[in-house]
């Protein structure tokens, strides 16, 4: 199956490519026996490339044990990708993990993993994410009076501004009480930090380019209705005794959010 993805949607083969190398360590933070599957050459060339340390790997637990802990009845993956969770984490019984994407990146998943068993109820919902997604997501089955966790993962510096608070909205509108929302932000000091210039560098080069960024995430959460937990990626990431890949201040954050 031959399928071409634009350069934001290949850096999900980017991230798959570095959940399994992280998988292969000895000291690793979570199992993904599927992401070498789904990275391919592609993925796996790209991440050597653009060398990010441990922060994909960082990324992931964090989210991770935000879906467990918040063992919500439904699932919602926003911009899912190359996300294996609904065929690696134990959910609770009778959860349904609804799968945001276009339909190509969705459709490649599913080749790539034919055959595999999930752990919990799957459903692909194709979208585009800069446009009305709620509708489709509504007619996936999506229940907005159940709670919901959502994980918005390597998403928001994508995005501009004003599309990220479109997004916000939207989550707002289906989030019922007890839900949870798990996301990272580039902070804005990273877009001016030299450590990074290659990174940023080599992710407009392959036409991906980091547009938003924020060093306080809590105030756009905050004014919709939830409570923020902010972690500042640096300070996590010494916590897990991982290297961060880039020096500096708390240059990212990652959000666990209730309403």
């Amino acid at each position: 199956m031959i399928v071409t993805l634009d350069p934001v949607a290949t850096t999900s083969r980017v991230t798959a490519a570095m959940r399994a190398v992280e998988s292969d360590r000895p000291d690793r933070l979570f199992s993904d026996p599927f992401a070498a599957t789904l990275a391919g050459d592609a993925g796996r060339e790209l991440a050597a490339r653009m060398g990010a340390g441990d922060t994909i790997a960082v990324r992931t637990h964090f989210i991770d044990d935000g879906v467990l802990s918040a063992s919500a009845p439904q699932l919602v993956l926003v911009a899912a990708g190359m996300d294996t969770r609904a065929w690696r984490l134990d959910l609770p019984a009778g959860s349904t993990v609804y799968e945001m994407d276009r339909p190509a990146v969705l459709d490649l998943k599913a080749h790539l993993l034919a055959g595999a068993a999930t752990r919990a109820a799957r459903v692909p919902v194709g979208a585009d994410l800069t446009g009305d997604w709620s509708t489709a997501l509504h007619a996936a089955g999506h229940d907005p009076d159940r709670p919901t966790c959502w994980v918005v993962e390597g998403l928001t510096q994508y995005l501009p501004e004003r599309a990220l608070l479109d997004l916000l909205d939207a989550v707002t509108a289906r989030s019922a009480a007890g839900s949870h929302l798990l996301l990272d932000v580039v902070g804005a000091t990273l877009l001016r930090d030299p450590s990074a210039a290659p990174l940023l560098a080599a992710m407009a080069a392959q036409g991906s380019p980091w547009i938003f960024a924020t060093d306080d995430p809590a105030p756009m959460l905050v004014e919709r209705g939830w409570t923020c937990e902010v972690r500042g990626f640096a300070t996590y990431t010494a916590e897990l005794g991982r290297e961060a890949g880039l020096r500096g201040d708390e240059l990212g954050f990652l959000v666990h959010a209730t309403v």
